[in-house]
């Protein structure tokens, strides 16, 4: 009787003369390392440039600046990871955020009932809406491209109705407070944020789910014939991305004490670049959570050191965008020289 093929999903079956150099967990080190020099370099050039850049209330400002998109880029790097693309994330950031400031407001409860229904309402739209895009991508076939760019238009519409395009404020003071205190000398959004990333981490790194998150990204056919439940594995990442959002939706309104139905115009955008930028593959099967913190911390010492340079704002976006086509063309240039084995 023949040997049948192997169909563990959790390597590639004969791995390329790049990926045999170094582990796998080295590479990934490797990459990451860079990323954060990259990271140090631009702090030693806009400390150079301005004498404000390092200041204790600076340094906080940039902490609290990049936690919401911290939080949507944590989510996002399952959906890339496995292939995928979410392009609703900054939509569903406003209506996650009007239907919870609606629960906030809401007249018998006290403040502390109310404020955990809110977080719980704003986790819960999040998730249901993220498990609508995963099913009908996953279980239609339909690609992950089109089905969020329908949700982009679900979502603000869905906020500007719920709303009547108003927005929604005076929330309780205990709520708002949030957004300004800190702890450890640290922002309490960006510890959020930080405890939203370790939880990830954990996940992508030290259980099976986070193993076949990357194997479907590598080998989607290897994983299926390996005989794991491929369509609940990539509805469950577009179900934590859409998790994820609600959870950046709550920081939101605690740092403006505000939910509007406009809020979210661009975040999507800013969330990949963190996650691209941070070295996980757009094709999927690599990349790693620490690499999308560095992403989005990049992303938030640009803007913040281009601001105070004095770059004004379309050329701000000129060089965001910038940055984010160079990562892109890294990336290619690296896969194609994987498959080269050079």
């Amino acid at each position: 009787m023949p040997k049948q093929p192997s169909t563990d999903t959790t390597a590639p079956a004969t791995p390329t003369p790049t990926q045999s150099l170094l582990p796998k967990g080295l590479q990934q080190l490797v990459r990451d390392s860079g990323i954060a020099i990259a990271l140090l370099l631009l702090v030693i050039i806009f400390s150079a440039l301005s004498p404000l850049f390092l200041t204790p209330g600076n340094i906080s400002n940039i902490f609290t600046q990049i936690a919401i998109n911290v939080c949507l880029a944590v989510g996002m790097t399952f959906v890339i990871l496995i292939g995928g693309i979410d392009l609703s994330v900054g939509s569903l950031t406003a209506l996650c955020a009007v239907v919870a400031g609606t629960v906030l407001k809401l007249d018998g409860l006290s403040v502390g009932a109310a404020i955990l229904l809110a977080i719980l309402t704003s986790i819960a739209v999040g998730v249901v809406c993220g498990l609508i895009n995963g099913t009908i991508s996953s279980l239609w076939g339909v690609p992950s491209f089109i089905v969020t760019l329908g949700m982009l238009n679900i979502a603000r519409g869905g906020a500007l109705q719920w709303t009547d395009a108003r927005s929604i404020y005076e929330f309780p003071d205990a709520f708002n407070e949030f957004g300004t205190s800190s702890l450890f000398g640290m922002p309490a959004l960006f510890l959020v944020a930080l405890a939203l990333v370790i939880v990830a981490w954990i996940v992508l790194t030290r259980t099976v789910f986070g193993r076949l998150i990357y194997a479907i990204g590598n080998n989607e056919e290897a994983v299926r014939l390996a005989g794991h439940n491929l369509l609940a594995y990539k509805i469950l990442a577009f179900t934590i991305c859409g998790a994820s959002v609600g959870v950046a939706a709550v920081l939101y309104m605690t740092r403006l004490t505000v939910a509007s139905p406009i809020l979210g115009i661009g975040f999507e955008l800013n969330a990949i670049a963190a996650v691209i930028i941070g070295g996980t593959s757009l094709s999927g099967g690599r990349g790693s959570i620490i690499g999308t913190l560095l992403g989005a911390c990049i992303i938030g010492v640009l803007a913040n050191g281009l601001v105070l340079i004095g770059v004004g704002d379309f050329i701000r976006q000129m060089i965001t965008g910038g940055v984010i086509i160079l990562a892109v063309i890294l990336d290619t240039y690296r896969l194609r020289s994987m498959r080269r084995g050079g």
